[in-house]
C-alpha cells in the first residue's frame, strides 16, 4: 500500500511555491508564471497566504466583459480561501480531497504554517513512482519462471 505523504510529495517537489503581493497586475503575473514556468501563484499579504491564481484563472477572468491584463489586479481575481492539507496525509487521502474540492493545487500545513503547495502533476508522479516500487518489489518476490513453464489441463471433458 502507498503511504507517501504530503510532506514527503512537498520535499521532493524542493522549491517554494511562487508568491506574490495581491497589489500585482495580473500581466506581471502571467509574465512571472512564464519565466518561472509555473501554472499557479499563490498571494501573499503580510507573511500569510490569501489566495491563489492560476492558468484556469487566466482562461475564465479574459473573458469577462472590460478584463484588462495590464491593469487588473490579482487581489481581485485571486480563488480563496485556499484548499490544504495536514503534511501528514497520504496519498490517497490527497487525492480525494483534490478530487472532492475540484482543485489542482492543495497548500500543505504543518504546525499551523504552510509548507509547501502541491501541484496535481507533481501528486500524479507521486503516486506512480510509489506504484512502479511497489511494482518492483512485487516482482522480486515472485519468480514467475514456474508459472512459465505450468501448462493447464482441462480436468473434465
Amino acid at each position: 500500500m502507498i503511504q507517501i505523504t504530503a510532506e514527503e510529495i512537498v520535499a521532493d517537489i524542493g522549491e517554494e511555491p511562487l508568491c506574490v503581493p495581491p497589489d500585482t497586475t495580473l500581466y506581471d503575473v502571467v509574465k512571472l508564471m512564464l519565466e518561472k514556468d509555473t501554472n499557479a501563484v499563490l498571494v501573499k499579504q503580510d507573511d500569510k497566504y490569501v489566495g491563489i491564481w492560476t492558468e484556469r484563472d487566466l482562461m475564465k477572468n479574459s473573458v469577462l466583459e472590460d478584463f484588462d491584463l495590464k491593469t487588473a489586479k490579482v487581489a481581485d481575481y485571486m480563488s480563496y480561501p485556499i484548499i490544504s492539507v495536514p503534511h501528514t496525509d497520504h496519498l490517497f487521502q490527497i487525492l480525494d480531497k483534490a478530487l472532492g474540492y475540484d482543485v489542482r493545487h492543495l497548500l500543505v500545513e504543518k504546525d499551523g504554517k504552510y509548507i509547501g503547495l502541491l501541484y496535481g502533476k507533481d501528486v500524479i508522479r507521486a503516486g506512480l513512482t510509489a506504484r512502479t516500487k511497489e511494482l518492483r518489489d512485487l516482482n522480486e518476490m515472485v519468480d514467475l519462471e514456474y508459472y512459465e513453464n505450468w501448462k493447464w489441463r482441462k480436468k473434465y471433458k
